[in-house]
């Protein structure tokens, strides 16, 4: 019998027969607790199955029959293509955190306040830019933390926004290729893997290894913070400063990184004094 189960903010749907039978048998599942499941978003495990673009679209069309989306799905690499071809994310073969998916959703026009600007910059990855303008001598300051994309003008100096608007917690290893973004503070609690990255306005707290990138005060805020069990990032940045690989801690435990005067200083987290804001 197909099962289902809460994973994250997920389902994730094992199937063990033709997608057909699986549906319908799945019909009776959700019937029973239609309020529960409504809104859901899902993840198929397909197991062995070969299925053909109708008959993985005719199950997600099942499946949204009782308001629960499908985001991708689960399967050998002849699966790949189509959910590629159905616009569904294929998440390979083995089991893994299905809390952090791709969204698929219709383009939709975004009007931005000048207080999310810089941040939004960033996040879209607009590190070319901001590199020739700092060969033309513009557009990033290193007293500031004016940042530009293209068709967007920001004035130095960057006007500051609090941060602590928000914390977002996640619970979960993050594998390469996967991001998180939040304006306000990141808490994860897991290992982020070499390719991961977290972005965030606030500070960045790693209950585990962090080993992929790693930055924060994202909107220029200089007295951000970095703190990790296991501090051995690929590229560490708060703020405008970047770490260089002798700024990084070298030690075992946790570690504390921060902005003292115009560099990136680690220390262990035992002798970090947390009261006390950076300059």
């Amino acid at each position: 019998m197909s099962s289902v189960r809460g994973r994250g903010r997920n389902l994730e749907i094992a199937v063990d027969r033709a997608l057909a039978a699986a549906a319908e048998e799945l019909h009776e599942h959700f019937a029973d607790r239609p309020d529960f499941y409504r809104g859901s978003r899902a993840v198929a495990n397909l197991g062995a199955l070969e299925p053909s673009a109708d008959e993985l679209a005719a199950f997600r069309d099942a499946l949204a029959g009782h308001g629960v989306a499908l985001d991708g799905v689960r399967g050998g690499e002849t699966v790949a293509p189509v959910a590629a071809e159905l616009q569904l994310a294929y998440l390979g073969t083995t089991d893994g955190d299905v809390a952090v998916l791709p969204r698929h959703r219709p383009a939709r026009e975004v009007r931005l306040s000048d207080q999310a600007r810089s941040l939004v910059a960033d996040f879209a990855g607009a590190r070319e830019d901001m590199v020739r303008r700092r060969r033309d001598g513009g557009g990033v300051h290193a007293g500031g933390a004016a940042v530009a994309m293209a068709g967007v003008a920001i004035p130095p100096p960057a006007r500051m926004v609090p941060v602590g608007l928000s914390t977002l917690y996640h619970r979960g290893t993050l594998r390469g290729g996967q991001a998180m973004h939040n304006l306000g503070n990141l808490v994860v609690i897991g290992d982020v893997n070499p390719g991961a990255e977290l972005v965030a306005s606030g500070d960045i707290v790693v209950f585990g290894a962090l080993r992929g990138v790693a930055h924060a005060g994202a909107q220029g805020d200089r007295n951000a913070r970095v703190i990790a069990l296991e501090l051995e990032p690929t590229q560490l940045r708060i703020a405008t400063v970047i770490a260089t690989s002798s700024e990084r801690g070298k030690q075992r435990g946790p570690e504390h990184a921060s902005i003292v005067g115009d560099r990136i200083v680690v220390v262990p987290f035992a002798d970090a004094d947390l009261r006390k804001e950076s300059v």
